[in-house]
């Protein structure tokens, strides 16, 4: 049997820690063993992106280090740094608290001192403190005191039921959709604006987020309006400043009275809230009450008058309604000690006491007095289904009454109740819309929950269904309690300016007086509170640049300069001084928001992406499409101006974001839905070759970098965006020489040197670093590799190989030959601007000058199809094109320019068409001379290196005669060694073997370089320099001040022994011209006549 010894293994003290500063730990083996890697802090950076950091990273203690390691994961010590423990993580997320940056934190920071400033306490409220009272009172509001009751007896009860349910079904769709995003993570501050700028991008989610500010201060507005209204007609009438002085001018100076009261509240409500915030959040339990008092008296009363209806009486002439508030008896004349006496009423009718005198209608029309809360058993509501529309001007009638029609004196209107303005369905949803909003006061206070995402969508769907309910009862209430003529009253002037709804309640109208007015003052404060921050929250985003100001604020953290813009925007809404005018405008704000987190959740769920996990199951697609519909319908039911209106300044937000915001990358669903999106065309790219009608050149510009990494000739990418136009494909790629391992600092650095410069010379297009150990072997994979599917490159652009000549170093015009080869063996195309330097820049403009293209081989129409994508440039656009083309001896060179000028015509391209004959000549003597100078130079150059060669190969073999290493060639690659010194791939030397080598290497070399005037120059090298000579002399007659030069590139030698020729004939081609575009063709049709 085995015998086995147990050692204990000594666990660290948690003394040893005490020194560790700031270390939350938590054990996860048992208690009084505690340690926690402190390696691991999980952070964020402030941009929404999550970084790992350690306060280790820079401890050179290694001993302490390795200590503190757990001695079961030194697999993985090395790693621990960037890589934290699973213990650790999860220590630090057990710890992680998600306090909201609201107005808790403010209210602490003014009550406590810094010094002694407390813990942040954990979130500990529930789903009905934390998310169903709040939804509760940002729900109810002002439209339901003051004008349900109007929009039920203006709409019916159908029509009016039919609003109500739209919009409850809408803000029921959004929370569906709220909730499955909300519990989707953690929800900072920021509610709304958060979820939707996470989820659909930063562009969307500002030009959101402003929406929903702009639909927050212009809520507070009308909530002000709301409580100025209550205060002058119902509460203090006496109070108004601006009085009439006709009956008639009574509407504007109510108006002025709005405004002049309005602004000074809203000034008192901006100093409370800049005080501080804690005396907001205490009182908001007050107003809450208020609201909820004042519907269960609305309910009270509604029981009550079934059996007792409230005694108010309304006065009808003929069916006319009559405004109480002006007279007291309902009569045209009254009985006083046996003697019939007019009534004030007739006084007002009637000039004297006489009856000739009197409006006609008042004459020939009886005055009754009507129950104006007939109660829920009188069945009234048979009357008040349908809709009763009015336009402005418009008498107040029951058409029930009998009525003699009589043409009355217009100075008497202002006696009957008429409507104010003209009603339309769609005006009537506008209005009411905003009293369904605030389903986001749940997800605002998310860092206050103690279950967020379990109380979020429970508490704001509760809220939600609670309010619907009492909105549609209400609806089918009123119409059943009140009379119709009472329900089209607006300001209660039949009923003795009282609060129509007021009328109903049990067991005063004053409950509802009251009740309404501070809810609505609350609702105003907390509007004003809210929306600051949400500017706040916007800003310290740094999306939108000019915005960054308002980031800033007091101390604590008060959004002072936000509240101060808040209060100014503000002040807008109340200067329009009129509810039903104010009302449509925050309807679309708030619309435009719930219609984008319907979006948000429908991209999220159709994408699948990974990290879409909510625990909120009872979501769907198809209901956030549903949602997002009607929102959309809403709007343009509301309101189609205002909506284009909502539409065209969120446009315009996004669009500021997109081309001037800081660069954000959040996730966010949009960004996944271009994925989606990309690889969708992707795969249909791949079912065939463009056809050469969609033929357009996707580049691939080669840049050379120096050794600090700057690019040598950014004309290159100026000279690729004047080609592009910002159309099409355009890679950037750089090859740095070295290992991967060791260089990917660098190529990181390179990438990033090359995006800036792109974005200088504004190329919209990718960048593509290789690290490589060879040049060459760099561009082949390049080429290669670069692009994914149907969207490759599919022309090359590079640099000419300046200064070649005056180099001992080959490796420049040999990569660039090896380049060519190997353009063309990819079947792409080549552009080689030379002398890119002289280009010009995206700042320039020739307003005059051509652009002449040497038509000299068909290459696929490259030649006429770039100088016409260049003209589409600003900087070419005003430059003519020219064509010019070569005819040989037996050529007919007056038919060639017919038929040039006839296809260009059916190619759709302007140019002037030009044929120049080349006559056949004898080889001159220049032409021989220089053929045979350029030999000579070749054969020097290679002794030299030669020469070189065998120096470094000796002092080689003086320094190991052992053993041979490869001789360290600058100037050359490990090809080019083996291929002239087969021999050098043994390595083991002897004697012997060294000095036959060296002897070998003596027989080829010439004594001297006299030898090198006995050279005679090979004939086909002749022949091509006397091509060269010849064409460069017509060229540069015809175009030597053209502004650009587009030529066929003549392709390489088959024999790469003539590479160092081939770049001879290059120069000699392009002598004397400024600047010059050699073009190659990737060997298909570019251009086409046919549509």
């Amino acid at each position: 049997m085995h015998q086995f010894t147990v050692v204990p293994v000594d666990e660290q003290h948690p003394s040893d820690y005490d020194a560790l500063e700031g270390v939350a730990w938590v054990d996860y083996r048992e208690r009084r063993h505690r340690s926690q890697d402190p390696n691991d802090t999980v952070s964020s950076d402030g941009h929404g992106y999550h970084k790992e950091d350690s306060p280790f990273l820079n401890n050179t203690d290694t001993s302490k280090r390795n200590e503190y390691y757990d001695r079961n994961l030194a697999l993985f010590e090395e790693e621990l740094d960037i890589r934290p423990k699973v213990s650790s993580l999860l220590s630090r997320l057990a710890n992680y608290t998600n306090i909201t940056q609201g107005a808790k934190e403010h209210e602490e920071a003014e009550s406590a001192d810094i010094s002694k400033k407390k813990p942040p306490k954990s979130p500990s409220m529930g789903t009905l403190m934390g998310v169903y009272l709040p939804c509760l009172q940002n729900i109810f509001g002002v439209i339901l005191f003051l004008r349900l009751t109007w929009l039920v007896g203006i709409g019916g009860v159908l029509q009016s039921f039919c609003i109500v349910l739209m919009c409850c079904c809408c803000t029921m769709l959004t929370a569906i959709s709220m909730s499955a995003i909300a519990t989707n993570g953690v929800v900072p501050a920021g509610g709304s604006y958060f979820m939707i700028s996470r989820s659909l991008g930063p562009e969307f989610g500002g030009a959101v987020g402003l929406c929903f500010y702009l639909g927050t201060t212009f809520a507070g507005a009308m909530y002000i309006l709301g409580a100025i209204e209550i205060l002058l007609a119902y509460i203090a009438p006496k109070a108004a400043i601006f009085k009439p002085v006709e009956l008639h001018e009574e509407s504007t100076a109510m108006l002025n009275n709005m405004r002049i009261y309005g602004t000074v509240f809203l000034i008192f409500m901006c100093l409370v809230v800049f005080i501080g915030v804690k005396y907001v959040n205490k009182f908001a339990s007050l107003f809450l009450a208020c609201v909820i008092i004042s519907i269960l008296s609305i309910y009270v009363g509604v029981i009550k008058s079934a059996v007792h209806p409230p005694e108010f009486k309304i006065c009808m002439l003929g069916n006319r309604t009559l405004s109480r508030n002006l007279f007291d008896v309902c009569a045209k004349t009254t009985v006083e000690n046996n003697t019939v006496v007019t009534t004030k009423l007739w006084d007002i009718f009637c000039t004297k006491n006489v009856t000739d005198s009197c409006d006609e209608y008042f004459v020939r029309n009886n005055v009754t007095e009507v129950q104006g809360i007939p109660g829920v058993a009188s069945g009234i509501i048979k009357g008040n289904l349908w809709s009763n529309y009015m336009d402005k001007g418009d008498v107040l009638e029951k058409h029930s009454l009998h009525s003699v029609e009589a043409a009355g004196s217009r100075k008497n209107l202002a006696v009957y109740v008429f409507a104010d303005i003209t009603t339309t369905f769609t005006m009537l949803v506008g209005i009411f819309f905003p009293s369904v909003t605030g389903i986001m006061a749940g997800s605002n206070r998310s860092g206050d929950l103690k279950d967020a995402q379990k109380s979020i969508p429970v508490g704001t769907i509760m809220a939600i269904a609670t309010t619907s309910l009492i909105y549609l009862s209400s609806v089918v209430l009123f119409g059943a309690c009140i009379e119709d003529v009472v329900l089209r009253d607006k300001y209660g002037d039949a009923v003795r300016k009282n609060l129509v709804v007021g009328t109903l309640a049990w067991p005063s109208p004053w409950v509802i007086v009251i009740g309404s007015f501070f809810s609505t003052c609350g609702a105003g404060l907390q509007s004003l509170t809210g929306a600051p921050r949400l500017l706040q929250a916007i800003a310290k985003d740094n999306i939108i640049p000019f915005l960054r100001v308002f980031g800033n604020g007091k101390v604590n953290g008060e959004p002072t300069w936000a509240l101060l813009l808040t209060a100014i925007i503000a002040e807008l809404g109340i200067l329009i001084a009129s509810l039903d005018m104010v009302a449509p405008i925050l309807s679309m704000f708030f619309l435009m928001c719930y219609l984008f987190v319907n979006l948000a959740c429908a991209v999220q769920t159709l994408l699948r992406t990974p990290n879409w996990r909510p625990r909120f199951k009872y979501y769907h697609w198809a209901l956030s499409f549903l949602g997002m519909s009607m929102c959309l319908a809403l709007m343009f039911i509301s309101s189609w101006y205002y909506a284009l209106v909502a539409m065209v300044i969120a446009g315009m937000i996004y669009k500021y974001i997109e081309y001037q915001g800081a660069e954000k990358e959040w996730g966010d669903g949009i960004r996944g839905l271009s994925l989606s999106a990309a690889r969708y065309a992707l795969l249909r790219l791949e079912e065939g070759p463009p056809h050469t009608k969609n033929w357009r050149p996707q580049l691939l510009v080669m840049l050379k970098l120096d050794e600090d990494l700057h690019v040598k000739h950014p004309r290159l990418l100026t000279f690729a965006s004047q080609l592009k136009a910002g159309k099409g494909l355009t890679i950037v790629g750089t090859i740095i020489q070295g290992n991967f391992l060791e260089n990917y600092g660098e190529a990181q650095a390179a990438e990033q040197t090359i995006k800036n410069m792109m974005a200088i010379e504004k190329v919209k297009g990718f960048c593509q670093i290789v690290v490589s150990s060879k040049v060459r072997d760099g561009i082949a994979h390049l080429i290669q590799s670069c692009g994914l599917g149907g969207m490759k490159h599919n022309t090359v652009v590079m640099g000419w190989p300046y200064g070649w000549r005056q180099s001992e170093d080959p490796r420049a015009w040999k990569t660039f030959i090896d380049t060519v080869r190997v353009s063309t063996a990819g079947h792409l195309a080549l552009l080689v601007p030379k002398n890119v330097s002289f280009y010009p820049s995206n700042h320039e403009r020739f307003t005059e000058g051509n652009i002449d293209v040497w038509w000299i081989v068909h290459d696929g129409g490259m030649l006429m199809l770039l100088p016409f994508l260049l003209r589409q440039h600003k900087v070419w656009k005003k430059c003519k094109m020219r064509i010019f083309t070569v005819a040989q001896m037996d050529d007919n060179s007056i038919q060639m320019k017919k038929d040039l000028a006839t296809f260009l015509y059916h190619l759709r391209i302007e140019a002037e068409v030009e044929v120049v004959e080349m006559h056949g000549s004898d080889i001159s003597a220049y032409t021989y001379e220089r053929t045979l100078m350029m030999e000579q130079r070749s054969q020097m150059l290679r002794q030299m290196r030669l020469s070189k060669t065998e120096r470094e190969r000796e002092a080689q073999l003086i320094k190991d005669r052992n053993s041979l290493i490869h001789p360290v060639n600058v100037y050359m690659d490990e090809e080019e060694e083996l291929h002239i010194y087969p021999e050098k791939i043994q390595m083991t030397w002897t004697k012997e073997k060294c000095e036959s080598e060296r002897s070998r290497s003596g027989a080829n070399t010439p004594n001297s370089f006299r030898e090198l005037i006995s050279i005679k120059p090979d004939q086909s090298n002749v022949r091509r320099m006397h091509t060269a000579v010849k064409l460069n002399e017509v060229i540069v007659n015809r175009s030597h001040d053209s502004r650009l030069v587009l030529l066929n590139m003549p392709g390489p030698p088959k024999n790469q022994d003539g590479d160092e020729n081939y770049m001879e004939f290059l120069e000699v081609l392009t002598e004397g011209l400024e600047r010059v575009l050699l073009v190659r063709g990737g060997g298909c049709e570019v251009i086409t006549i046919y549509s």
